[in-house]
């Protein structure tokens, strides 16, 4: 069986101060991360021929899974991929905006980098319960926001994500207690522009 795994973190857990405790990096990559890898694993133990597809793969086709593990795949494998993506977007020291192509598309879908920020953070706010807030581009390279539930990635219905924001309570409650939408703002402080930037040239070759 060809196991799924946990990646590391590509900076120190601590690198996110203060915008991010270090303390809520560690309980959010090594514990909640973890788990979804390993029940991802867990699900797949008696479905060969699904271990050799990828966590994209997966979701990106859900109806090829059997309605035994659907859940447990959508849920686990979900959570592995958005968690991925999550710490790339991160990263400390890159591009603190926008630029190029991808400032150009946000321009022309939403007029400025300030009202994507908007709108963003209004989705993540307004997502009842856990979940996710997103920017996503379909192949032609049209961005938009869009907010999921629970684990579930844009992936499932054909939208590549390029950033995202986790607004489960376990990535910022330890911090920011019920304050949501001081969350969400301070976040941007945190965004690397380059990986973002990266991530919506493969989307639109995808």
């Amino acid at each position: 069986m060809t196991e799924h795994q946990l990646p590391e973190l590509p900076y120190p857990a601590s690198a996110l101060e203060p915008t991010i405790a270090t303390h809520i990096m560690e309980l959010h990559h090594d514990k909640h991360h973890a788990t979804y890898v390993t029940n991802l694993n867990n699900a797949l133990k008696e479905y060969p021929d699904l271990q050799s597809k990828s966590a994209e793969q997966l979701i990106k086709d859900l109806d090829a899974v059997p309605d035994a593990i659907k859940a447990a795949v959508r849920n686990n494998g979900g959570g592995h991929v958005n968690h991925t993506l999550f710490w790339e977007i991160m990263k400390p020291g890159g591009a603190t905006d926008p630029s190029g192509e991808l400032l150009a598309a946000i321009q022309t879908a939403f007029g400025s980098l300030d009202e994507l920020k908007t709108k963003v953070n209004d989705a993540g706010a307004k997502q009842f319960g856990s979940g996710w807030t997103w920017l996503v581009s379909d192949a032609t390279g049209t961005l938009e926001v869009v907010s999921t539930p629970n684990q579930d990635s844009p992936l499932t219905t054909g939208k590549t994500p390029i950033l995202g924001n986790d607004v489960w309570e376990h990535a910022y409650y330890l911090q920011y207690e019920n304050r949501r939408p001081e969350y969400l703002k301070a976040w941007w402080n945190v965004v690397n522009w380059d990986v973002v930037a990266e991530k919506y040239a493969a989307a639109k070759i995808a």
